[in-house]
């Protein structure tokens, strides 16, 4: 089940950055470059965020996709990877730099692959890779239970156990800067403030970037905050605007128009292409298969559909291929632009069939699931600003 647990840790980090990117209206990036010619913040401010977490004494900072190490105060990368415990030409090739170049305090540095966790023997505040608030390392807990059990091989349960020390907060979208790019434009592309990139990266007094350099995009201190607009009583915005609200209401003397009665609960059929063209049920199905995994904001932006390996994708409505990028695996990610700034995206998948700006139909094949243990598909719909659950579009 490690592929389906990394598959779906992707999936957040892949539904994290796409949500600073459903409100624009025009030519999509999955790289987020050049996305609509940049987020444009003028009038609003950038979004508050939270100071960068505190590394080891090693300087690693670990999440559940990836590890970084920081650099100290007169290191080259040779200095890193000697306290990482990597191969100094493997880290200095990862990162596009130089064995021999300075690195600025507190620099990020990309490790290629995992090293030891964190954990108080190094430094850390707890053990392991930063969690999601509110998600429990089970199997933490559980080896805990296990080594306070006695000879007996019962666990001993007068005093409640403390819970294991475990670091928390949002894993950042991990940038690659290309050739060309600035900071600033960077920064710009988050909706994230200059300083605040700066600050989690390193960075100079002079913003200086380079091509191949892996920038971590500061993270929400909170959500935006609500309107300070009174309200009436009952008319608060907690609850989204529905699509029907732009209608307007019929004149007092209009008759009423009749309401096709529901229809008896049946078994869905979930390779059936859905031809319903009331409300917002207008997408199909873009695979046959049991949903693995639902929907759950901020924790799966999308659905898990499980399907063969092989079995084609098929485009969700008409649209056009907005993006075709690569996760940190280079497992390909296709999105789909289609009418009323809606987004659909595939992951989990091979044998792309189409090209970045190609007029795609509904149903038509746009990729192959990839053979993974277990083989799923990773579904995402996006509207306005946010993520939001594929099955209403489905059902």
């Amino acid at each position: 089940m490690s592929d389906f647990r990394s598959s779906g840790l992707r999936a957040i980090l892949l539904g994290t950055a796409l949500a600073t990117l459903g409100a624009c209206n025009q030519q999509f990036d999955m790289d987020l470059r050049k996305y609509g010619g940049g987020l444009d913040t003028s009038g609003a401010a950038m979004a508050a965020t939270a100071p960068r977490p505190a590394p080891d004494n090693r300087g690693v900072i670990s999440y559940p996709n990836y590890q970084v190490a920081l650099a100290q105060r007169g290191d080259r990368i040779g200095d890193v990877a000697a306290r990482v415990g990597l191969p100094t030409d493997e880290l200095a090739r990862y990162n596009g730099i130089p064995a021999d170049t300075p690195l600025r305090e507190g620099e990020v540095i990309a490790l290629p692959r995992r090293v030891g966790e964190p954990s108080p023997a190094t430094g850390a505040i707890g053990t392991g890779p930063i969690q999601p608030a509110g998600e429990i390392d089970v199997t933490t807990l559980a080896g805990a239970a296990i080594d306070r059990a006695g000879t007996s091989g019962t666990v001993t349960t007068s005093q409640p156990a403390a819970p294991a020390a475990v670091q928390t907060g949002s894993e950042p979208i991990r940038h690659k800067v290309v050739r060309g790019e600035t900071a600033y434009q960077i920064a710009r592309l988050y909706n994230v403030s200059p300083r605040s990139l700066a600050e989690w990266n390193g960075l100079g007094s002079d913003m200086m970037v380079r091509e191949g350099q892996y920038l971590l995009i500061p993270v929400a201190s909170e959500a935006p905050p609500r309107s300070t607009v009174v309200e009436a009583p009952g008319t608060g915005s907690a609850t989204p605007e529905p699509p029907s609200a732009a209608t307007p209401l019929p004149k007092e003397d209009a008759k009423p128009v009749a309401t096709a009665p529901a229809p008896a609960p049946a078994s869905p059929d979930l390779g059936k292409d859905k031809t319903s063209a009331s409300g917002s049920s207008k997408l199909l199905m873009p695979v046959s298969g049991s949903i693995i995994r639902s929907y759950s904001k901020g924790k799966n932006e999308g659905i898990d559909i499980s399907a063969s390996a092989g079995t084609a994708v098929k485009a969700a409505a008409d649209g056009t291929v907005a993006a075709i990028t690569r996760d940190t695996d280079q497992v390909p990610i296709v999105v789909l632009r289609h009418a009323d700034n809606l987004l659909t995206v595939y992951a989990g998948v091979d044998g792309v069939s189409i090209e970045k700006g190609d007029t795609v139909k509904r149903g038509q094949t746009i990729a192959k699931i990839r053979d993974t243990n277990p083989s799923f598909l990773h579904f995402e719909v996006r509207q306005g600003f946010d993520s939001v659950d594929p099955m209403p579009f489905l059902n």
